[in-house]
């Protein structure tokens, strides 16, 4: 399986017989998404997109992704699945917390994320989406991976170590809109038992920004951004000296293989 990170908290995962599955379409004002995989033919290649909430800054690139790959399927929150139907989106499935949906290689189940979401909020008056979520994707003879969305800490990741039994986890770790460094830094030794942990939701800097000119754009729009930029080595300091799990720092736009 490879795992390729292409913004703050945007993935693509591959799995062993090649189908690539994407958490949170964030194409649109997102420094860390080379230019590369902006591209209609890269956009074809995906064959399913996972949504963790309806923030701007995980769905904006739904649209875009849908006009290049109309027969992509949607996963979403009830919620958030209802606004985007009746906004004319097909091919939407939606479920709710602690449901799975099965792949030929993968079981994907919605888990609880301690998050707010809504839809259409930088256009307009919010519309409320339910709650966010993160997902446990389980590739069959490989591992399973814990993609957190967007969250704050929450003893419920405990239960979700102890059921779903991850090795890697990709864990909001910004601050700002979800937990920080510390808490999860806690939430790895406490909570948690996995290999592997990933940092997310952290920005690139201007130095490491794929695309330093979205970032300028982006940080003119939402300063609040400069707070979460450059994170991920935070939560690697802190956890420099626990041996029981790997602190993976990805670079936006590079893909790795577990």
């Amino acid at each position: 399986m490879k795992i390729l990170r292409l913004g703050h908290a945007m993935y693509v995962f591959t799995s062993k017989e090649g189908r690539r599955y994407l958490v949170d379409p964030f194409f649109e004002m997102n420094p860390g998404c080379p230019d590369e995989y902006r591209s209609e033919s890269f956009m074809k290649t995906i064959d399913t997109v996972f949504l963790t909430h309806g923030h701007f800054d995980h769905i904006s690139g739904l649209e875009t992704l849908k006009n290049a790959n109309e027969d992509v399927m949607v996963i979403a929150q009830y919620e958030l699945a209802m606004v985007l139907i009746q906004k004319g989106y097909e091919n939407v499935m939606p479920i709710n917390i602690g449901a799975s949906i099965a792949f030929d290689d993968l079981k994907a189940t919605m888990v609880q994320a301690n998050h707010t979401s809504s839809y259409g909020e930088t256009e307009g008056t919010p519309i409320y989406t339910g709650t966010a979520c993160g997902y446990i994707l389980n590739f069959f003879n490989d591992e399973t991976v814990y993609h957190s969305g967007d969250t704050g800490l929450m003893s419920d990741m405990k239960l979700i170590q102890d059921v779903y039994n991850p090795s890697i986890a990709i864990l909001s770790s910004s601050g700002q809109f979800t937990m920080g460094p510390e808490e999860a830094a806690y939430t790895v030794k406490n909570l948690l038992s996995v290999k592997k942990v990933i940092p997310s939701h952290t920005f690139p800097s201007k130095e490491t920004a794929p695309s330093p000119e979205i970032l300028e754009g982006l940080l003119n729009a939402f300063p609040v951004v400069s707070a979460m930029i450059g994170r991920d080595v935070e939560l690697e300091s802190l956890l420099a000296e626990y041996e029981d799990t790997e602190v993976i720092v990805m670079g936006y736009g590079e893909e790795k293989e577990f």
